[in-house]
């Protein structure tokens, strides 16, 4: 069985926010802990176009139930929500 690596799925999450939503100096400032919601990275469109990154990425889908912070408000809990769902 292959091993997940969560360190290349969180560079890979982390490239796609900072290109799609942030510009400039924004990009440096997103810890993997910050909420994107409440720093104003993404707001509710974001989220869908954030879902539809991860299911095309990483091949599955994201049911409606899991479409909730918990999973998807931040790099680290969208990474350990990836790992779930492909580990």
């Amino acid at each position: 069985m292959a091993t997940v690596d969560e360190k290349s799925i969180k560079e890979k999450v982390r490239s796609f926010i900072t290109e799609t939503f942030l510009i400039g100096d924004e990009k440096s400032k997103l810890k993997d802990g910050d909420s994107f919601m409440h720093k104003g990275v993404i707001d509710s469109t974001g989220v869908l176009e954030l879902a539809s990154f991860v299911e095309s990425e990483y091949n599955f889908s994201i049911d409606d139930n899991e479409m909730i912070p918990d999973n998807l408000d931040s790099i680290e809990n969208l990474t350990k929500f990836i790992v779930r769902k492909i580990g």
